[in-house]
């Protein structure tokens, strides 16, 4: 743990845990909060091929992700670890861009 602590720039275990915990309710919910967006747009796995609405609610969540890790590391108070968080790796993914004014 002190390895990672190190690497990210974290001082206390209690502020790792939260780190932890904020990956924690995003993963989950971001693929939870995507089936309602598909549904409202009449996407389902009986109406698309099944490889197809996988696909796409990979493609989905991936915004929702990136959306909802900055939303509950600012409710968890480190949204300056998650804002660097995301910008190392959107800049990994060739996603620069988007903080390029």
């Amino acid at each position: 743990m002190e390895k990672l602590k190190k690497r990210w720039g974290i001082t206390s275990n209690f502020q790792l845990a939260i780190v932890f915990m904020v990956f924690a309710f995003t993963g989950s919910s971001s693929v939870y909060v995507t089936s309602p967006i598909f549904e409202y747009v009449g996407i389902t796995k009986s109406n698309l091929n099944i490889i197809i609405y996988y696909i796409l609610k990979l493609i989905l969540v991936f915004p929702v992700y990136q959306i909802l890790l900055l939303f509950f590391g600012f409710v968890f108070g480190q949204f300056k670890f998650f804002w660097n968080f995301e910008k190392k790796m959107l800049t990994g993914l060739g996603l620069a861009f988007i903080f390029k004014k």
